[in-house]
């Protein structure tokens, strides 16, 4: 994946940032991560050093807050973030960019699961009639079939699981989730209980 920032991009959108209002170290790293949609997540390692720079350059002041240090943009910080407004709306389409794949890959990760689904059940369906040769006992049939739904059961937790934290992972990230996706997933969910419910009538 391209870097996310190109040389020197990093140091304005933090200008930027503290443009906005006065922030504490944690708090703009978290504006970042969320403003990306999550594909730039920075280390105190890689913004710390860059806030003292804009520091020593006079572009922002620090003060201490309890046990927080709070950098503050100064007039000379504010006048660059003005000359270079043009730099910055290119800065922030790009960041647009990326969360807009994401938010791509959400669509065709779920599609695809839902694909999956409505395979292995269509094909469960069709193995179905060949899978007994005789019958067994009743009692073994009910003791089976218990066995199986617990399976089932579990195999629907475990794809609600995922799919809930990939959904609640990309709107955390400041992703959009689109009325279109939705309605994807609820028609693919919809087939799929169709066709389970087909293959349990035969």
């Amino acid at each position: 994946m391209a870097p996310v920032f190109s040389h020197g991009d990093l140091r304005l959108y933090l200008l930027n940032l503290l443009a906005e209002a006065p922030r504490h170290g944690y708090d703009i790293m978290q504006s970042l991560a969320e403003r990306t949609g999550g594909t730039y997540t920075p280390s105190a390692g890689t913004i710390y050093p860059r806030l003292a720079r804009l520091e020593e350059e006079g572009l922002v002041t620090k003060t201490t807050d309890g046990r927080k240090t709070v950098y503050e943009i100064t007039d000379a910080g504010r006048a660059e973030v003005q000359a270079r407004a043009d730099q910055i709306t290119g800065i922030e389409a790009g960041l647009a960019d990326s969360v807009r794949l994401i938010a791509d890959e959400v669509r065709t990760s779920v599609r695809e699961a839902m694909r999956s689904l409505r395979a292995d059940l269509a094909a469960a369906a069709t193995e179905a009639p060949r899978a007994a040769p005789q019958s067994p006992p009743a009692d073994d049939v009910r003791v089976a079939s218990r066995e199986q739904l617990q399976r089932a059961e579990a195999a629907i937790a475990d794809f609600r699981g995922r799919v809930r934290a990939e959904l609640r992972s990309h709107v955390a990230r400041g992703g959009e989730l689109t009325a279109g996706t939705v309605d994807a997933l609820q028609s693919a969910l919809d087939a799929a209980a169709a066709t389970l419910a087909e293959s349990l009538r035969r």
